[in-house]
């Protein structure tokens, strides 16, 4: 049997410990324990089973999906028709998918235009309840959809609730809500969170993601961090929401990181500290046109940069409180805004054409590129 020395194997196992702390240094950053939830995805087209294949592949947990009351509820005297979001909860319930709804859009029954928040007459706000309480009675852990699909059905969905309810998008920004005003949203708040906490009392109420920095002024729209100051100011409007959300659309991560910090800075100022922080759309484009939308960076550009913002925001997470970030888009699509077209994972169409961004989003997600 071969004898080492002893200092001879001390220097050894000295080395190879330095070995396997390098290579600690050097894994991937979902190496850490992250979990599954924190990676969310906001498609813009439809929801196959080949897509959620792909994503829990990917090691993505959450998709984030509109619901527009307009779509739902087209008629006073209809009721709700709930087939759409059906299809989207049924078919990532099956990949064991979570769905974060944000539900936004009042019907021209309500108002001449659907970015009127639902606030300026006792109709408006009675109908908005209403369709919120409908919409956890059927989604979430008591909720209809799942009696509908339980184990003894011949359609079984397995049981993945909803439990986070996000009100409205971008109220700070005309596109969604005009004016865009705290005050307005504020009541709109408050009315959210007593219809969605009655109906599931542990449910959670999450603000509006809030454009970062619009270029546009009031009333049109307002940074996220003035919005964010403005509604603190509301009287009792802490107790009216559980998480805060932030769109940090900019020209590189070191901008996303300003936007994210400010904001954390606006919450701190406020005493509410504990709040959670997600980060409902974020993303870059991989066209390199740069003058005509400041956060298109080329295929590399879009690469560089989701490095940077996903490794800012997983090693602060714990102090931002930040319970998750979805990537806008799942898919590159044509004509749904001036970004669409390159923001995706995957180039657009039926078959799935990943882009470098998407094999370096699972590098970091600890996830596989393919089913």
């Amino acid at each position: 049997m071969l004898e080492i020395d002893p200092p001879v194997m001390k220097r050894r196992l000295t080395a190879t410990l330095l070995l396997v702390l390098a290579a600690a240094l050097l894994a991937p950053v979902a190496a850490q324990a992250v979990p599954r939830a924190f990676f969310g995805i906001a498609p813009q087209t439809a929801l196959t089973d080949t897509d959620v294949q792909y994503m829990r592949a990917g090691r993505i947990g959450s998709v984030r999906w509109p619901v527009s009351w307009s779509a739902v509820q087209p008629t006073p005297d209809g009721g709700y028709d709930w087939s759409g979001f059906d299809a989207v909860v049924k078919t990532a319930a099956r990949r064991r998918l979570r769905v974060l709804p944000f539900l936004y859009a009042t019907p021209g029954w309500l108002a001449r235009k659907p970015t009127t928040l639902p606030v300026g007459s006792a109709r408006q706000r009675r109908a908005w309840a209403a369709f919120l309480r409908a919409a956890v009675q059927r989604y979430g852990p008591h909720g209809e959809f799942w009696r509908e699909h339980w184990a003894g059905s011949g359609d079984f969905v397995p049981r993945v609730p909803l439990r986070e309810w996000q009100v409205w998008n971008e109220a700070n920004f005309f596109y969604f809500a005009k004016p865009a005003s705290p005050t307005r949203y504020a009541r709109l708040l408050k009315i959210s969170h007593r219809a969605i906490k009655r109906a599931e009392p542990g449910a959670k109420v999450i603000l509006s993601g809030l454009f970062g920095d619009p270029t546009a002024k009031p009333p049109n729209a307002m940074s996220a961090a003035d919005f964010l100051a403005r509604l603190y100011k509301v009287r009792g409007i802490k107790a009216a929401f559980d998480g805060v959300a932030l769109h940090p659309y900019a020209e590189d991560a070191k901008a996303l990181k300003q936007l994210t910090e400010g904001l954390r800075r606006v919450i701190l100022a406020n005493r509410d500290a504990g709040v959670r922080l997600y980060v409902t759309e974020m993303g870059w484009g991989s066209q390199n046109d740069p003058k005509v939308v400041s956060f298109e960076r080329g295929i590399r550009g879009q690469v560089r940069e989701l490095r940077r913002a996903y490794r800012y925001l997983i090693a602060n997470r714990g102090r931002l409180n930040l319970k998750g970030v979805y990537w806008f888009t799942w898919k590159d699509i044509l004509g749904a805004c001036n970004f669409c077209d390159s923001t995706g994972l995957f180039r657009r169409g039926d078959r799935f054409k990943p882009k470098p961004a998407w094999h370096a989003f699972v590098r970091i997600s600890g996830g596989r590129p393919r089913p």
